[in-house]
């Protein structure tokens, strides 16, 4: 159990190396990263949220790492491995989103809702998928892998594997194939 957490704190720091070229040691994205402690916060918090009688500690504690990281995940949130939120500020992650493996979330994204009832009400994202800075994904859509969310758009319907989305609404385009096979991220921009 404890070498499962160990490797689970090592992904989560390797993720942040491999996505943000600012991070120089693991001891700095250890220590410095709002976007990783928020995250390694959330796995506890979780964990605490599947047992009943702990699901209001739970929730506060999550919102105490909220004060202190500006990063809002619910702990009922369903969450994969090697998510990296970049800078962080705003964040938000509702109760019934689920996040895939290697996702990364900029700084002012939120995975929200826009009903007002019980049962799934949030985003699905699937594996690799890029939300930019201020982006909005609403209501119960998913997200295919690889996708990319462009900053500041207003997600309101399912977006295909590997495509982008951008604008407000946002729009739907189908992604061409990199020339470059190590190219991992394009700016959405150049989609507008």
């Amino acid at each position: 159990m404890l070498s499962r957490f160990v490797r689970v704190l090592r992904d989560d720091l390797e993720a942040a190396r491999r996505r943000d070229p600012a991070a120089r040691s693991n001891l700095e994205v250890a220590l410095g990263y709002p976007g990783v402690h928020a995250v390694w916060a959330y796995r506890v918090f979780h964990r605490m949220w599947r047992e009943p009688g702990l699901r209001l500690p739970a929730r506060l504690l999550s919102q105490a790492t909220r004060a202190a990281t500006g990063i809002e995940i619910h702990p009922g949130a369903q969450i994969g491995h090697r998510l990296f939120i970049d800078h962080g500020m705003g964040v938000v992650i509702g109760e019934t989103s689920v996040v895939g493996d290697d996702v990364v979330l900029f700084h002012g994204a939120t995975l929200g809702g826009k009903a007002m009832r019980k049962g799934k009400r949030h985003p699905t994202l699937g594996d690799g998928v890029v939300v930019g800075a201020g982006a909005k994904i609403l209501g119960p859509v998913w997200i295919g892998d690889g996708a990319q969310i462009g900053a500041n758009a207003v997600v309101l319907k399912d977006v295909p594997p590997g495509a982008v989305a951008v604008g407000v609404p946002a729009e739907v385009r189908i992604r061409p194939v990199p020339s470059l096979p190590e190219l991992e991220v394009d700016d959405p921009a150049i989609y507008i």
